[in-house]
């Protein structure tokens, strides 16, 4: 089934995140009122986000865990969840925004999910897993998508899947399928983990037009998904959920659902995203040569685009957008980094020390550093293959060391700035593709909270950042009210939403480029040299 959903224009939208639940607004006296409920599970937490449905305003926000989520690593390269894991921190994030004051959940309208992209769910018959899923980090499928792209022809991979199979959701079912045939056999259905999220909370297997595109299933030619694909590899079509609109009823709230959840039995689920095209709907990125960006653990640049274009080495990725339609095609060309607030994570826990608020203090300290960390490098590519050096995996590099100058605060600098060089590295291809944003539009999250990385990203890649509050379970929230019909258009869902900053390129942008071109240099060398 496809459910077309409704069209509108977009518009700006945004609001405030926090790490704990937040009371925004509050009730007018009498006011009877309805809730928007979005998901946002990713692989370091699961956020919540409750938006008032009359006024589009946040009402209260949760994370859960505190920390980040473990991954687990079995051999080098791989990364692993347990599903259920994502399940039992959403049960308590939901039961955090409960215990806000004057809300009732049984209040909420609609739901909205939003999830790490590109992970391997397999489920059987009682919707069980049957294996930890293989998240979106995972290396172990790359040899395995260079097969199918060799076995598929380069030229009708790209003419039809406008990518190689990489290492995506089709790869890690084929490794399977080889490595664990007994596994294998046990699948009744594949699943991205939003999809299995969704089939949690209502019994329903299904996904969108863009999870299929992002698991590398979609035939961009004919615009459907791709059976030509799953024949040539002896695929079952079986095993593919149904199809349902991005913007769409796709099912409802189960009794079991509503009692582990403590939500009203019926809500409908109306709305479901990967995380980077829901961080860019958030953002209001849904126009032609509108461009979005995050930096958490991943980073990435994301741009929307109405031509089917392609880079030939498949170093970025193109995927339907939430709104694309056949009669009006919008495309999302995303660059991923692996290795990004990762690094911040990694250099937090061995010398950021224990203090509650260490990543403030650890970004005072990069700012005390001057612009290029006097020849300290640090290349961040250290969380698995990635895609935009070609699937190769050089690790983390710190170079230029001297033990009589560098500092912790050289350390944190030369990080900082690495994650946004490495942005920027990607951003290079992209624009040989076409693309001509000068704005880049982000949530004031993560990586961008650290005025070092807002100034160092603006000055290396010759955009205005725009800063909004807002996150992907806010965006996710505001999905569901319009495939809900709760909202007219995007518009409606985003009004009452403002910018809180903009950053563009300053007097510093030659140093930043000089060092930016010294950065380039030693990863060409880690790259290239025998």
């Amino acid at each position: 089934m496809y459910r077309r959903a409704p069209e509108g224009n977009s518009s700006l939208m945004m609001t405030l995140h926090e790490n704990s639940v937040k009371f925004i607004n509050k009730n007018k006296s009498g006011e009877k009122m309805g809730y928007l409920l979005g998901y946002d599970v990713g692989s370091s937490s699961v956020k919540v986000a409750l938006v008032d449905s009359s006024s589009g305003k946040l009402v209260a926000h949760a994370t859960s865990p505190e920390k980040e989520l473990e991954i687990s690593s079995p051999k080098p390269g791989w990364a692993e969840q347990q599903p259920e894991t994502w399940w039992e921190h959403l049960k308590r994030a939901t039961s955090m925004i409960s215990k806000t004051p004057r809300v009732n959940l049984n209040d909420v309208q609609a739901i909205g999910i939003s999830y790490q992209m590109h992970g391997l769910v397999s489920v059987d018959r009682k919707l069980e897993p049957v294996r930890p899923a293989i998240i979106w980090c995972d290396s172990r499928a790359v040899e395995k998508g260079e097969e199918v792209f060799k076995k598929i022809g380069k030229k009708l991979c790209l003419e039809r899947l406008l990518n190689s199979p990489g290492n995506f959701t089709l790869s890690k079912l084929l490794w399977v399928k080889e490595n664990e045939p007994k596994n294998f056999k046990k699948i009744h259905k594949i699943m991205l983990p939003g999809d299995w999220i969704a089939a949690k909370m209502t019994g329903e297997i299904c996904t969108t037009p863009s999870g299929l595109s992002e698991m590398i299933l979609w035939d961009f030619a004919q615009d459907k998904r791709a059976d030509f694909l799953l024949k040539k590899l002896g695929i079952s079509e079986e095993i593919i959920p149904e199809v349902f609109n991005t913007f769409s009823i796709q099912g409802e709230i189960t009794k079991d659902a509503s009692e582990e959840l403590g939500l009203k039995k019926g809500i409908p689920v109306s709305y479901r995203a990967g995380d980077q095209p829901n961080n860019a709907f958030s953002l209001g990125v849904l126009e032609v040569d509108q461009a979005a960006t995050s930096a958490g653990t991943s980073g990435v640049i994301y741009w929307v685009t109405d031509k089917k274009v392609l880079d030939e080495k498949s170093r970025v990725n193109v995927f339907l957008h939430v709104n694309h339609t056949s009669e009006k095609p919008k495309y999302g060309v995303l660059l991923c980094i692996n290795g990004c607030g990762i690094l911040y994570q990694w250099l937090k826990r061995n010398f950021g020390g224990s203090s509650s608020k260490v990543y403030e203090k650890m970004n005072k300290l990069a700012a005390g550093a001057p612009v290029g960390s006097l020849g300290l490098l640090f290349l961040p590519y250290g969380n698995g293959a990635e895609r935009s050096l070609g699937n190769k995996y050089p690790r983390a590099m710190l170079s230029g060391l001297d033990f009589n100058i560098h500092t912790k605060s050289h350390i944190f600098r030369a990080a900082t700035e690495g994650i946004a060089f490495s942005l920027n590295y990607g951003l290079e291809i992209m624009r040989r593709m076409g693309f001509k944003a000068k704005t880049i539009r982000s949530g004031i999250g993560n990586m961008f909270l650290s005025p070092v990385f807002r100034e160092a990203f603006s000055n290396v890649t010759n955009t205005t950042l725009e800063l909004y509050d807002t996150d992907g379970a806010q965006g996710a929230a505001r999905g569901a009210g319009i495939g809900a019909g709760i909202f007219k258009d995007f518009g409606e869902a985003f009004r009452g939403l403002s910018k809180i900053m903009e950053v563009e390129p300053d007097e510093k942008q030659s140093i930043y480029l000089e060092a930016y071109f010294d950065w380039k240099k030693a990863l060409e060398q880690a790259l290239f040299s025998p």
